[in-house]
């Protein structure tokens, strides 16, 4: 059963052109991992462009084929690195998984 992943973010900065290049930032490092975590079967992240006041920042779909390897790609130093700096850019996360 494939998996399809989806993470939303707010990023925590005040002025506009900070959270763009926050977003970029975020979309390049999320998007390089596609070529280093063999368990990656689709990546994609995308900057909010309508909205701004009330929608999330950046999305991430990402696709597994399974949780075994979502789980794999979680724990990977590669996704850990990224995810800190992510982490270190965002106020709020959400997230889903599910099967498709």
């Amino acid at each position: 059963m494939s998996i399809r992943h989806i993470v939303l973010w707010k990023l925590s900065a005040d002025d506009a052109d900070t959270r763009a290049l926050h977003a970029e930032q975020i979309a390049e490092r999320l998007t390089a991992l596609d070529a280093v975590i063999d368990e990656i079967q689709h990546i994609e992240v995308g900057r909010n462009v309508v909205n701004p006041q009330s929608n999330w920042d950046v999305a991430l779909v990402s696709e597994f084929a399974d949780v075994d390897a979502l789980e794999r790609y979680q724990v990977h130093p590669a996704h850990q690195e990224v995810a800190a700096f992510v982490r270190s850019v965002v106020a709020e996360r959400s997230s889903v998984d599910y099967p498709f």
